[in-house]
């Protein structure tokens, strides 16, 4: 990935400090939350302490500062892949189903969640 921010270093406000444009500040920052990368290491690329930095990405959290949109849109997500075990099967009755342990309770086609509810308690006030 390669980016050229251009920065107006000789803007500054009534304090003698450098002006950043919400843009460039928002780039900046998106930079920073690249997997990999510190905070220090992107800080020093542009000039900036890294707790200048940081107060920009404290910004950036509630949405007061508005970050790029990814460039790449794609996402991963670790995923576990297992064979299923061979001791589950599934019945296709149309019924609702309670398992427990060896015991199976099948009700009526259309129960209500309320009457399942109320099976699934009192099968859970039952003593062991």
């Amino acid at each position: 990935m390669e980016t050229t921010i251009e920065v107006l270093t000789d803007r500054r406000d009534a304090g003698g400090q450098r002006r950043w444009p919400n843009d460039v500040k928002a780039r900046i920052v998106a930079e920073s939350l690249r997997p990999g990368v510190t905070v220090n290491e992107v800080a020093g690329r542009y000039g900036l302490k890294p707790n200048h930095l940081s107060a920009w990405r404290t910004l950036a959290r509630p949405g007061e500062l508005v970050l790029p949109a990814p460039e790449d849109d794609v996402e991963f997500a670790a995923m576990i892949v297992a064979a299923p075990d061979e001791c589950e099967t599934s019945v296709e009755t149309g019924r609702p189903e309670i398992l427990i342990g060896q015991i199976t309770i099948r009700l009526e086609t259309g129960v209500s969640a309320k009457r399942i509810a109320a099976v699934a308690h009192a099968l859970g006030a039952l003593p062991s």
